[in-house]
């Protein structure tokens, strides 16, 4: 096989791990992985330092190098979210990412209609209209969507003024993203939740933090309700 690079072999091992080929327990040694990737040591320790910080693997003296349990992993690390979809547990990472996303958003938009400046209520505002009018066109698959959809959910969460929640950015859109760039999100989108987000940003802009929090509550039930029949 060709050279691999850190970042494969990186990408390489984290898959394994997360499909479940190397599960908790195993015991790897950077011998056989060096040999196995036609890798120097030097690239193979750099990939076990990063799963190691990710809390995907230990290192121990007289042990070698074991593989931890999906308990310990840095469940909201991009790049872990990004081997999950890629693998064979796809659907559940999408359905934990939105049971997430019921956890945090509708007390995001509480604090937002709370808190959000005027251009901050404004761009919301116009986001939802954009996300329904792309919805009602058919167009809940295109490019255009996901990057509304994305902004959408994103300043919702910035503008609830709490560091805490901002920090689920990050982990929020990149199961957005890999849900739609695995063709799972559909070109017509539920128009209970369509509705529900025009409903959340006029609720915020006019700062009705009760409203805001149902229907945001209802738009993430909605969304739940659907991924959860792909598992």
């Amino acid at each position: 096989m060709a050279r691999a690079s850190h970042d494969s072999v990186l990408d390489a091992i984290g898959i394994r791990i997360v499909d479940g080929e190397l599960p908790a327990g195993r015991v790897l040694t950077l011998a056989a992985l060096e040999a196995q990737y036609e890798v120097s040591r030097t690239v193979v320790r750099e990939a076990v330092r990063v799963l190691e910080a990710m809390g995907m693997l230990a290192q121990r003296r007289r042990v070698g190098i074991t593989v931890r349990p999906a308990i310990d992993w840095s469940a909201l690390d991009t790049r872990l979210i990004g081997w999950q979809l890629a693998g064979r547990r796809r659907d559940q990472l999408i359905v934990n990412t939105t049971e997430l996303r019921a956890a945090v958003e509708p007390v995001a938009a509480r604090l937002s209609a709370r808190r959000a400046t005027d251009l901050q209520r404004d761009e919301i505002l116009r986001l939802a209209e954009e996300l329904n009018r792309l919805g009602a066109a058919g167009r809940g698959n295109s490019p255009e969507y996901l990057a509304a959809d994305i902004a959408f959910h994103d300043l919702i969460l910035v503008s609830s003024g709490n560091l805490m929640l901002a920090a689920a950015r990050a982990p929020i859109a990149a199961a957005i993203e890999g849900r739609a760039l695995h063709g799972l999100t559909p070109g017509v989108p539920n128009p209970d939740a369509l509705d529900n987000h025009v409903a959340t940003a006029q609720a915020i802009s006019r700062a009705d933090a009760d409203a805001a929090e149902e229907h945001t509550r209802l738009y993430v039930a909605a969304v739940l309700t659907e991924v959860r029949r792909t598992i």
